[in-house]
């Protein structure tokens, strides 16, 4: 079946070029990298591909970037010279950070010239190119800057004296890029280091810069043209001193604030009908400088109000005259968004309180800033029908935030945190009037409603979390009174696609209210919200899906589900029927809320789905072929593929057999996905594929069997993303058939070996080798390895003596006893010694003892406990050699484990990688939560406590040698141990003689 078509995951391009071996500067090579990069922007795949593959496989060669930067400035075809600048940025960003234990993928010659020459080059260029090479300069910068390239900042500040503010504003572009990471860096002595070189060098001349603009607005305040480039450098250079003074006040800046702040009071005051625009949408300068400014004010207000005191009444007047004069157009939203966060910033600090006190002031703000920037204008209303997937992320993911209705919201928090009371009072008023207007006349009325509910929430909600809703709420409005009077009718309404806003609205009021609801009212709604998922709108079928979602992941008392399966019962069919037709509706066919309820209406109900599968899979698998052919959703994707194991793990755990049926409905897509080397997909499959041998009682059929050689590829493991899941695949073929892997070909042994040869190598990958090495160790006929064996360790003790890390050590240590558990300890003490002579005692002495205590999680303990047992019980040469002075402290080390709490400090000198930290795994490889592994014991139940083996396992060396165990106990092992010992003895009713 699915082997039975050739697969070449590798993949190859047919024909070469002379460019891949030859990447000299000169003519024909440009010639041939231009060619290359046109056919980048073919529409057809079949053109489009091939090209890109063959600019991925000669990025590591020498001069590459060079090329790229020489088409960028001297290329006659423009579109060739921001499709260069583009392919540089994007070359720079994946491959410029050097990752240990990998190869550095850009040559020193070339980092050198591309750092010399990008900053003219980019100051030089035109727009389009300038904003490339600035964010390919940022990403250097993260790496480099300071140390690696010093002379960054200098060569930019000298700019700033050209007076050309074509250069100018590139300076300012790149520092922003550059700086803006300051807003959200850990505190750190590195960063403080970098923070202060960095205001020592550019704070004084930004100050200026920003003094001599102020006076050219002034002089050239009747010429447009030379206002918008004056406003855009005023806007970054306000953005600069947001991402400056975010970590902490600076000296400088504190000293010159009266500079900043006047100035910043004038640019907000200011208007200039020269910069005023037509345009609705689009925010004009104007507004994004005023924006900033409201930003930065706020900033002050939270983190340096002392400071900032004697400012903010004339900013508070200047923002709040802001806001009032202010009209509704979008291209105003952002100024609005900041002017109202910047009132909620201060309102809830204790010593603004004043400000706010009087009745007058708070009904003031709630009627003229608060109820009209919560209205549903008709450009939200646009949203809501032609932009569905921008509407939703900025209302449910909370990429809100520069929207006046989310800012409008915080103030009302922030109102409330000392003003709960009035305001509540205020605000009941106003509901009250918009649900009357509502009520004389829905179809024209129906936007008070809307403001109504928004209005509600954003009173009721105190504290909220992604995961629960709404924790904690106003007491002072009745939740469940408003969802039965005003909520469950339009739930309730037979036509569900009648006042799309408010089924979205009252939807989404039952899901940020999920946990304030009670159970009932909650198991009322769910299934009129399995209707709304045959909505036509997008933001109203998409609101039930992830409604239904929430609801399914609320724990009840037990830690159960609060929604049990069983009262799901009755709604299975339609819930499942619902859901895979929303996926047909217009708009939504890689809808990510509706694959998420999917993906969790299979885990809630288990078995129940099982007679919905044979339908349910084959539309899962039709889906996987159609997206893999352009993957461009990832959260999609994930849950599809949670959806698929679901399917598996369910059903063949009501009948294994059934694996087969999911073979042949996955394997063809599989199978087309491997060949077309669909990256993003290919560690999903190697996930499922996983699942799918596990099911295997145990042996290997011959289908899988063919592929097998094809994992072992280099070109696969090059990738990171695939090493997880790779990984875990051979162990699952190890598991189930060792032995027919080690039969079939001897070419299959040394080829797992070098994947774990290469993995081990690797600071950020050693963890996989061992998990790898253990598998081999386990499950292959000792036969098999044996010629290897000393290699295997040969490698080990060369990383250890190279570069020692906890991890490596951690793993080495369970290496090491489950090889000892499997082969027996002489068999350990000999090959070590084979190695050189004393080596046994030495990792005793130098690792194993010493750092035993670092070993982490119940299996690895046990199989740790278990070794060390058999190499103080069943090793001669522990009792008659030399080695007999580490019995001892072996058996301290061994009790230590068992009794003391594990060590998990690591040296302060050592570059400890998490495997979350490496490069691109985020992007690179999503862990499928209902693929997982069961955590395996290789020991399993041949040893139910290691504390009763160790006292019976002493029992029986002290019976063969007598006398000798009790002595060396009574002379060197401390008093607690002896103790503890005394208790395992007690326990498995053994003495020692």
């Amino acid at each position: 079946m699915f082997m039975s078509r050739i697969i070449n995951i590798t993949g190859c391009l047919s024909g070469f070029s002379p460019l891949a071996a030859n990447m000299e500067l000169n003519d024909a090579n440009l010639q041939t990298l231009t060619e290359f990069l046109r056919k980048t922007l073919d529409p057809d795949p079949t053109v489009r591909r091939p090209a890109e593959k063959f600019l991925e496989s000669v990025e590591g060669n020498q001069n590459y970037p060079l090329l790229l930067l020489t088409l960028l400035e001297k290329s006659q075809d423009s579109v060739i010279r921001v499709c260069a600048a583009v392919t540089f940025k994007n070359y720079i960003k994946r491959n410029w950070r050097i990752v240990e234990d990998e190869p550095n993928k850009i040559s020193d010659p070339d980092r050198t010239a591309i750092k010399a020459n990008i900053v003219n080059l980019m100051l030089s260029s035109p727009e389009q190119i300038q904003k490339q090479l600035s964010d390919a300069i940022s990403i250097i910068g993260r790496e480099d800057f300071p140390q690696k390239w010093p002379d960054l900042l200098t060569e930019m500040v000298t700019r700033f004296r050209s007076g050309d503010f074509h250069i100018i504003n590139g300076v300012l572009h790149t520092a922003h890029s550059l700086f803006k990471r300051y807003r959200h860096e850990f505190k750190s002595n590195e960063l403080w280091t970098e923070i202060k070189l960095v205001l020592d060098t550019f704070a004084l001349p930004l100050t200026e810069l920003f003094k001599a603009t102020i006076e050219l607005c002034q002089t050239h305040a009747s010429d447009v043209n030379a206002l918008k480039v004056l406003f855009s450098s005023l806007t970054l250079i306000s953005k600069l001193f947001y991402s400056l003074n975010f970590q902490d006040l600076p000296e400088f800046f504190e000293d010159n604030m009266e500079t900043w702040m006047t100035n910043f009071h004038c640019l907000l005051t200011l208007d200039n009908k020269l910069l005023q625009t037509d345009d609705e949408e689009e925010a004009g300068l104007l507004e994004l400088l005023k924006s900033q400014i409201c930003d930065n004010a706020a900033l002050y207000a939270q983190k340096y109000d002392e400071e900032f005191q004697p400012y903010l009444p004339r900013f508070v007047t200047a923002i709040w005259n802001l806001l009032v004069s202010t009209g509704q157009e979008v291209k105003y939203d952002l100024l609005v968004s900041n002017a109202i966060q910047f009132l909620a910033s201060v309102c809830e600090r204790p010593h603004y309180k004043h400000l706010f006190e009087d009745q007058n002031t708070l009904t003031s703000i709630c009627e003229k800033v608060i109820v009209p920037n919560m209205e549903f204008r008709s450009a939200d209303e646009e949203a809501f029908e032609d932009n569905s997937e921008e509407y939703i992320r900025r209302d449910l993911e909370g990429s809100d935030i520069d929207t006046r209705r989310r800012a409008a919201c915080d103030l009302v928090r922030g109102l409330c945190k000392f003003f709960e009371g009035p305001v509540t009072a205020i605000f009941s008023g106003y509901v009250n009037s918009m649900l009357a207007e509502y009520a004389k006349n829905p179809r024209e009325n129906w936007k008070h409603k809307d403001a109504a509910i928004y209005l509600v929430t954003s009173l009721a909600s105190k504290a909220q979390t992604q995961k629960h809703g709404i924790t904690q709420a106003n007491e002072l409005v009745n939740l469940t009174e408003f969802f039965v009077n005003h909520i469950l009718p339009d739930l309730k309404s037979p036509n569900v696609n009648e006042f799309p806003v408010l089924k979205a609205d009252a939807i989404k009021y039952v899901m940020i209210f999920r946990s304030q609801l009670p159970k009932e009212q909650l198991l009322q709604a769910v299934p009129l919200l399995l209707t709304h998922l045959q909505a036509e709108s997008i933001v109203e079928h998409t609101y039930a899906a992830h409604a239904l979602e929430r609801l399914f992941t609320m724990r009840g008392p037990n830690n159960t589900t609060l929604i049990s399966p069983a009262e799901m019962a009755p709604f299975t069919e339609q819930l499942l029927n619902n859901l895979f037709k929303a996926l047909a509706l217009p708009g939504s066919a890689e809808n990510e809320y509706i694959m998420k309820a999917i993906m969790r209406s299979f885990s809630l109900l288990q078995e129940a789905i099982v007679p919905y599968i044979p339908t349910l899979i084959g539309q899962l698998t039709h889906k996987l072929l159609l997206v893999s052919k352009n993957p461009s959703k990832p959260h999609f994707n994930h849950y599809l593929f949670e959806s698929l194991c679901l399917s598996v793990r369910i059903t063949c755990k009501a009948n294994p057999t059934t694996v087969n049926s999911f073979e042949e409905a996955l394997f063809p897509v599989f199978t087309d996905i491997l060949q077309n080397d669909v990256q993003e997909f290919l560690p999903y499959v190697f996930q499922v594929m996983s699942l799918l041998l596990e099911m295997y009682s145990n042996s290997i059929p011959s289908s899988y069997m063919a592929l097998f050689p094809h994992l072992l590829q280099p070109v696969l493991w090059d990738r990171t993303g695939n090493i997880p899941p790779l990984v875990r695949l051979l162990q699952a073929y190890l598991q189930k058939g060792g032995a027919v892997i080690a039969s079939s070909a001897a070419d299959k042994v040394s080829g797992l070996l070098g994947v774990f040869q290469k993995l081990i190598a690797s600071r950020a990958n050693d963890h996989q080798g061992f998990y790898l090495l253990s598998s081999i160790i386990e499950h292959m006929p000792p036969e098999s390895i044996t010629q290897y064996r000393k290699h295997i360790f040969i490698l080990l003790f060369q990383r250890l003596q190279n570069s020692k890390t906890t991890k490596f050590i951690k793993g080495f240590l369970v290496f090491v006893n489950l090889y000892c558990v499997k082969y027996g300890a002489i068999a350990l003490q000999e090959i070590f010694d084979s190695i050189q002579p004393k080596m046994f005692g030495m990792v005793l002495e130098k690792v194993v003892i010493p750092e035993v205590q670092k070993v982490s999680g119940a299996v690895e303990k046990k199989i740790c406990a278990v070794g060390i047992t058999k190499i103080l019980t069943e090793c001669p040469a522990m009792m008659d050699t030399e080695y007999t002075k580490l019995w001892t402290p072996l058996l301290q080390a061994l009790i230590g484990l068992f009794e003391l709490p594990e060590d998990d400090s690591t040296p302060d000198d050592e570059h400890f990688i998490d495997i979350e930290d490496t490069p691109g795994y985020q992007t690179a490889f999503s862990q499928l939560a209902f693929a997982g592994k069961k955590e395996h014991d290789p020991i399993g139940d041949a040893v139910g406590n290691p504390k009763i083996l160790l006292a019976q396992s002493l029992h029986k060396l002290s019976t063969a040698c007598p006398g000798r165990v009790p002595s060396m106990l009574s002379t060197s092992l401390n008093a607690e141990a002896l103790q503890f010992l005394q208790g395992y003895l007690q326990a498995a009713t053994v003495q020692l003689v």
